[in-house]
């Protein structure tokens, strides 16, 4: 008689629910919500009382708690290890979470074991607030703690550089105080205690060509499962798509690999994912670690199941209960996916949405495509939730093809056949 585990998902929603519907093995889980998207994302982050509602429904709970996970950022994040330490499961350490959410302390990590990363430095939020010595303009004045670049500010000049610390010390607290809970859950070390939660610091900026790596850590071994393309709009500084697998040469994807194992073994991480961010140059061969996450991209499941025949869901899935993800490679139905970013570059009136029998037409006719149409008929772009500041989303649409031509030339059928229409004339 096989035994039905019960896994518990912080922030499950209806998308991420069908993801899970197709992992194998599905007859041995029953997936529970464990707290709404909405209680998790919006508005104020009160840590503890957050943590409070989940073990109130735990307890509530009539049966075996087997497994809590999660894959959305913080508060999600620190919370799944919380949980699990509490409950006796699997899951990542508190410490290493934050050692790679706390971007100084990752940093510190990182230059222990590699070169691979720009030159960055703290910077002083109190008094009269100055650039740091040793990092040069261009760079990046970001929160130790942030997520979808809030307060992360490209500083050229020492007049961009003050304003950009004015909104810094405005908008700081709304991440970095409830972090600050989360950081004294741990014995720091004395160089991040006295920095903490609510910090600043200064990152030259990185430039060249963008690629990711996600992986797992299976009983303290880490594994790179998949290396992908971030590919920006010419010109743009905006993503057009992320594609997997990756289109570049073998030896700059060994090196990601081997960077990234490296980083991973220094933070300690274990029995969770991981994706890390780079940037690299072709003709030099150099990488450099943008952003280490420690969970993996919830939106690159589609492309995962597309290519290899299984969702990156999987692997939290078996970690969280001990087991060796053991994945799939290449048993999908297509040779390369990504999620295309249909994007519109001045704000404007939308005249023209596709209906959702324009979508049904759009999917049936091109197969391996999936389109989530984001502008409504009659909205503003620039009032729509959660733009860009110059530069606005019409649609994500996942495109799964046999090579890269193929893929491209879905993408472009599909943008003619969803026949968005923009009305850029300013309001008068």
């Amino acid at each position: 008689m096989v035994t039905t585990l019960n896994v518990f998902v912080l922030g499950l929603d209806e998308a991420n629910l069908d993801t899970l519907g197709s992992l194998p093995h599905l007859a041995d889980y029953s997936f529970h919500p464990l707290l709404s998207v909405e209680e998790l994302q919006l508005g104020e982050i009160d840590v503890p009382e957050l943590l409070e509602k989940a073990r109130h429904q735990l307890e509530g709970f009539d049966g075996s708690i087997d497994a809590v996970v999660g894959y959305w950022d913080f508060p999600v994040s620190s919370m799944v290890p919380v949980l699990c330490d509490e409950y006796g499961l699997r899951a990542a350490s508190l410490e290493s979470v934050v050692k790679c959410e706390h971007k100084y302390w990752s940093r510190l990590e990182q230059q222990r074991v590699t070169d691979a990363h720009p030159r960055f430095a703290l910077v002083d939020l109190e008094g009269d607030a100055k650039p740091p010595e040793g990092v040069g303009y261009p760079f990046w004045l970001k929160p130790v703690k942030s997520f979808s670049s809030k307060l992360a500010f490209m500083v050229e000049t020492e007049e961009q550089f003050d304003e950009a610390v004015a909104e810094m010390r405005e908008g700081i607290g709304r991440l970095g105080e409830p972090f600050q809970y989360v950081m004294d859950l741990l014995d720091l070390p004395p160089e991040i205690a006295e920095v903490g939660g609510e910090a600043a610091m200064a990152e030259e900026a990185l430039s060249g060509g963008q690629a990711a790596t996600e992986g797992y850590v299976f009983d303290g071994e880490p594994h790179v499962y998949g290396v992908l393309d971030s590919v920006r709009y010419p010109g743009e500084s905006n993503f057009l798509r992320h594609q997997y697998p990756s289109q570049l040469p073998d030896e700059m994807e060994r090196k990601l690999v081997d960077v990234s194992e490296r980083v991973i073994r220094q933070v300690g991480m274990d029995w969770a994912t991981f994706s890390i961010e780079f940037f690299y140059d072709r003709d030099s061969g150099d990488v450099s670690i943008l952003e280490i996450n420690p969970r993996h991209s919830q939106s690159h499941a589609p492309l995962f199941e597309h290519v290899d025949g299984v969702p990156n869901h999987h692997c939290i899935i078996r970690l969280a209960l001990g087991r060796d993800p053991e994945l799939p490679r290449r048993q999908g139905d297509y040779g390369i996916a990504a999620i295309y970013y249909y994007r519109h570059f001045s704000d404007g009136i939308v005249r023209r949405a596709p209906t959702a029998e324009d979508v049904d037409r759009v999917q049936h006719d091109i197969p391996g495509v999936t389109v989530f149409p984001v502008a409504e008929q009659g909205t503003r772009l620039s009032e729509q939730f959660s733009q860009d500041p110059y530069s606005y989303l019409l649609a994500e649409m996942v495109v799964a093809a046999g090579d890269v031509a193929d893929m491209e030339d879905k993408y472009e059928r599909c943008v003619e056949a969803l026949a968005f229409e923009i009305d850029d004339k300013e309001p008068g």
